[in-house]
């Protein structure tokens, strides 16, 4: 039988405790500055969540959806760099008003696709717009074709190479290699004290919760169980009269938007944004995220995307020289021995152990356990 629920229990205990640790463990225990590392993995967290839609439920494989990061943190770094050239002291520009390195590039005047920036409400709008178009068009001239599996996936890392290419090459409008830097002011309220880092850390969290729920939605709705079918059975879908490529040209839209959303928190918790955030190896370390916490669970990749983030830094910090091998060691691992990630040992081991020890309390009318070795976690004879 179907569950219909929006959260079946396991979910909402689920989301519950990423609740409570959000919230309130990890605010309470981390200073400032580890805090802050955690906004930013959470920004890592909105693109996994949109790979749980597109790769997880609709079997697309994408590995540019750092594209999709770098456009939405662009957007929101265009207006915070104006902000900031705005106040910035004349006397060092021969061009007042424009951003420090399109004075050095020589360009004496803002180009007209930065002067819509101007406007918080524009760049709010570019933020999903922008990178919701570019998907529309990849994901049109590609799905449209039939084009899938492995071919879109490579495809997918060509454009996210092309676009570094792009943002490297064309330093006077982008910033170059160095990226913009020094983003200061939002509307005139400093980003840059501890206060500003803690408030804009529940913002973001706020954000996240916000797009799981829209990821639930997506995923309990008619839409959430064709793309299930098609990610299955993608001919009989086909045959059954529905447009696989519209369907699957929706869930690279999402997935591109909710990594926008995380690209946008990005720009606004560091405060700054580069090339190195676009181009083909942060993507695949995207995939990673989703992959150790379970393609297939929600909430599985938001705690995979923090898991391997807390032990990347760690692991820098310690081995500088080997972190990466314990990365991709993680990785093998979990495809290896736990292809559904955090989540699949969750429901495959832990799970049960907890159902048995609920229904066993329940058989007594006391409430005692009937079993010792059931109140183990072991199974009864």
């Amino acid at each position: 039988m179907t569950d219909n629920r929006f959260f079946n229990r396991s979910e909402l205990i689920g989301i519950l405790m990423l609740a409570v640790l959000l919230v309130v463990v990890l605010p309470l225990t981390l200073d400032v500055f580890r805090l802050n590392l955690v906004a930013k993995y959470l920004t890592y967290a909105f693109v996994a969540l949109g790979l749980v839609i597109c790769w997880g439920y609709g079997g697309i494989l994408s590995l540019g959806q750092g594209v999709f990061f770098g456009l939405g943190g662009y957007c929101m770094a265009m207006f915070l760099k104006l902000e900031a050239s705005s106040v910035e002291n004349t006397k060092i520009q021969s061009t007042p008003g424009i951003p420090d390195f399109m004075d050095w590039n020589q360009i004496t005047a803002l180009p007209f696709f930065w002067k819509p920036f101007n406007s918080l409400t524009f760049t709010i709008a570019a933020i999903i717009l922008v990178p919701g178009i570019f998907a529309l068009i990849i994901g049109t001239a590609m799905f449209k074709r039939r084009v899938g599996g492995t071919y879109f996936a490579i495809i997918t890392q060509a454009v996210a190479a092309i676009l570094t290419i792009l943002i490297v090459g064309q330093q006077g409008y982008t910033g170059g290699i160095n990226g913009m830097t020094d983003l200061r002011t939002l509307k005139g309220w400093d980003i840059r004290p501890d206060h500003a880092k803690i408030v804009l850390y529940f913002f973001e969290v706020g954000c996240l919760f916000v797009c799981i729920m829209i990821a639930q939605f997506v995923r309990h709705s008619k839409l959430g169980r064709i793309l299930v079918a098609m990610r299955e059975k993608e001919d009989r879908v086909r045959f059954s009269g529905y447009s696989v490529a519209n369907f699957k040209i929706f869930a690279f839209c999402i997935a591109a938007v909710f990594a926008a959303i995380g690209g946008a928190m990005f720009a606004l918790n560091v405060g700054f944004m580069s090339p190195s955030f676009v181009g083909i190896v942060p993507s695949i370390e995207m995939v990673i995220y989703t992959a150790v916490g379970g393609r297939l669970s929600i909430l599985g990749a938001i705690y995979g995307t923090l898991l391997v983030n807390f032990a990347k830094t760690g692991l820098s910090e310690s081995f500088p020289e080997l972190w990466l091998f314990g990365l991709g060691g993680l990785f093998i691992a979990v495809v290896l021995a736990f292809p559904n990630g955090l989540a699949g040992i969750w429901g495959d081991y832990v799970q049960p152990r907890i159902d048995r020890l609920i229904s066993s309390r329940k058989s007594k009318p006391d409430g005692g356990w009937t079993d010792s070795s059931v109140a183990d976690g072991a199974p009864a004879e």
